[in-house]
């Protein structure tokens, strides 16, 4: 079974940076899509970005365009999340997802595997 597990969150004040990685205990994610979830108390969970491990056709959501970016790294085994000029509105349970799919979709549904998360907190 695919295990992912999240780190990199914590507490940083408006407009700072924050690095997430999730860490795959697969041999290769070469056939997955990975992607980046985010979730508040109350609301549904929402796509933030994904990328397919093999290739590296991204995709974004529109809010953090611009400030965000995935990537991975093969010999890690790794992918990602660069966050910056983070805002507020940007706190949330951040989650790492994979899924056997040739592009990464933004719907949660679509995912096989996740994460247990990383909470990710933006001070005004």
């Amino acid at each position: 079974q695919v295990q992912l597990v999240e780190s990199g969150g914590g507490l940083v004040q408006a407009g700072g940076s924050l690095r997430l990685s999730c860490a795959a205990s697969v041999r290769t994610f070469s056939t997955y899509s990975m992607g980046w979830f985010r979730q508040v108390p109350g609301k549904e969970r929402d796509f933030v970005a994904g990328i397919v491990w093999s290739g590296s056709s991204t995709n974004y959501a529109d809010s953090v365009k611009g400030r965000f970016t995935i990537s991975r790294d093969i010999d890690k085994n790794t992918v990602y999340l660069q966050m910056n000029s983070l805002k507020p509105e940007d706190t949330a349970v951040y989650y790492c997802a994979a899924k056997h799919i040739s592009y990464p979709t933004t719907r949660p549904r679509d995912y096989d595997y996740w994460g247990q998360g990383t909470q990710v907190t933006v001070s005004s």
